[in-house]
């Protein structure tokens, strides 16, 4: 356990990259007690970290709509995978850990969790890493591996005066929503004391739609 408390938001909107990107930093920026949001892709998507490279990520992902995180980390390709984001306001515990520590701890919840549904999955020490630009080729340290080594799931972190914000990926197990709405419960049971539904309104406030028109200019997607 690692919060009191959090909200889960298994998030029913399939959204485009920039409008998953806007809800995220919304969240980060309005919410009073960590939330863990689980969501899917609208059409074929793929994410830039923060410092990326835009001209390696077309070459990478032809044919695949491209938006830049503002979180670190490496290119990730969301067409089959599972991902969540965790958005912790200052002052809670796991807002105030180093980066790394921080990142372990999510990372430790998440093996269990997966291993609860008979999928092999440990903690990377960090000799696994290779230094390519595809998040799911480079396992850097607690970075989570599957049976065979290969690197199963990774995320990327942004800490801002608002506190904590984690968008992470599971690897190949995004098509099953029911087993991926259960997934969602059993993370938010290992990361928190209790958790109760959380739901955002159906039309996105204004604030969030402001984000959004930032994820969607050339500006932002292009700025390296």
């Amino acid at each position: 356990m690692i919060c009191e408390q959090m909200r889960l938001w298994v998030d029913p909107v399939r959204r485009s990259g920039p409008e998953a990107m806007a809800v995220d930093e919304w969240l980060l920026e309005t919410v009073e007690t960590p939330v863990l949001r689980v969501y899917r892709w609208a059409g074929e998507w793929a994410s830039v970290g923060y410092f990326g490279e835009i001209s390696v990520a077309r070459r990478l992902f032809p044919g695949v709509d491209l938006v830049r995180r503002w979180t670190g980390g490496g290119m990730v390709d969301h067409r089959a995978d599972w991902t969540y984001t965790l958005a912790v306001p200052r002052g809670e515990p796991l807002a105030e850990l180093r980066g790394a520590e921080s990142y372990r701890q999510i990372h430790a919840a998440l093996a269990e969790t997966l291993r609860a549904e008979g999928i092999s999955a440990r903690v990377s020490g960090g000799g696994e890493e290779t230094g390519a630009v595809l998040c799911f080729e480079n396992p850097v340290s607690y970075d989570l591996l599957g049976d065979k080594g290969g690197k199963l799931a990774g995320a990327g972190q942004r800490r801002s005066s608002q506190g904590l914000l984690h968008q992470g990926s599971v690897a190949g197990s995004g098509g099953d929503w029911e087993i991926s709405k259960q997934r969602a419960e059993d993370l938010a049971s290992r990361l928190a004391g209790r958790w109760l539904e959380f739901s955002a309104p159906v039309e996105l406030p204004v604030s969030c739609l402001q984000k959004l028109g930032r994820y969607q200019s050339e500006t932002w997607t292009c700025r390296r």
